[in-house]
């Protein structure tokens, strides 16, 4: 009698999903060989189902009487899932976005309000005009959370494209501040802090390429001084000076000038190549 394979009734059972998996259940008769009765499941079942390739074969006795190979049975199962590349191989042109909106700190001398100042009974608390931690010299000030947005962009570039010159341009182009709107943000709000590459095959590229967004600020207020206008990216610091509180009758710091600083260069963005 030759080796049959026969689906069993509970068979195909599957999962759903990125890993989904179908399992199919036989009946094996006709041999008392382990080997025979896998080789001749692997060879019967289909090598796809459900658009899932064949995963592996397996076997297991349930009646075997070496006298008799008509009468053995055994149970098979074929299983079936994804196979790798149709699970996590991206193609060229594909990309990828990751981000966070951890902020960043800084070091700031002056609040944005003073909500509240205290003295003894019959005393004035000097007003330093937002100024954080005065003493007699100095101006402490305090480590805040700005807001932040870190974000990274993974690209799969063709061959052709990433060359020396673009390299170069990676390169010059880290540290640098959009000079022009960029990924839905103003110029002066998004520096881009690198990008890190490995080449696949001799296909394409995977680059990592990461940014900082920090938004631009229009018309601050620091002590009396208003009308202040800064970009993410740049410096703001404040000069103070000795004043006489006529109220508390005390010398106080207060806020003599704002200066706004550029500290980044600014550069086309677009030239990363990756959109805008």
């Amino acid at each position: 009698m030759a080796i049959t394979i026969t689906e069993k009734p509970d068979s195909r059972t599957s999962t759903t999903g990125v890993d989904r998996t179908v399992e199919l259940l036989y009946i094996v008769r006709g041999t008392a060989d382990d080997l025979a009765a896998k080789a001749a499941l692997e060879a019967g079942v289909p090598a796809t189902y459900d658009g899932l390739k064949l995963k592996n074969c397996e076997v297991k006795a349930a009646f075997v009487d070496e006298t008799n190979p008509d009468a053995c049975i055994w149970h098979g199962t074929a299983n079936y899932s994804r196979a790798e590349s149709q699970r996590t191989a991206p193609e060229t042109g594909d990309s990828t976005f990751s981000f966070d909106t951890g902020g960043g700190t800084q070091h700031i001398t002056q609040s944005i309000m003073t909500m509240g100042s205290y003295a003894p009974d019959g005393e004035t608390a000097p007003d330093f005009k937002g100024a954080i931690g005065v003493h007699n010299d100095k101006v402490d000030g305090v480590d805040i959370t700005l807001p932040v947005y870190n974000w990274a962009e993974t690209h799969y570039l063709a061959d052709a494209v990433v060359t020396g010159a673009y390299k170069g341009t990676l390169f010059s182009l880290t540290g640098r501040v959009n000079d022009d709107t960029f990924k839905g943000l103003d110029a002066g709000e998004c520096l881009f802090l690198g990008a890190s590459g490995s080449k696949r095959g001799d296909e394409d590229w995977e680059i990592a390429f990461r940014f900082a967004a920090s938004p631009n600020k229009t018309n601050l207020t620091i002590g009396d001084i208003t009308g202040i206008n800064k970009k993410g990216w740049e410096y703001l610091w404040v000069r103070y000076a000795d004043e006489v509180d006529g109220s508390a009758k005390a010398l106080v710091k207060r806020p003599l000038a704002a200066y706004v600083e550029k500290v980044y260069e600014y550069g086309d963005l677009s030239q990363l190549g990756i959109g805008t």
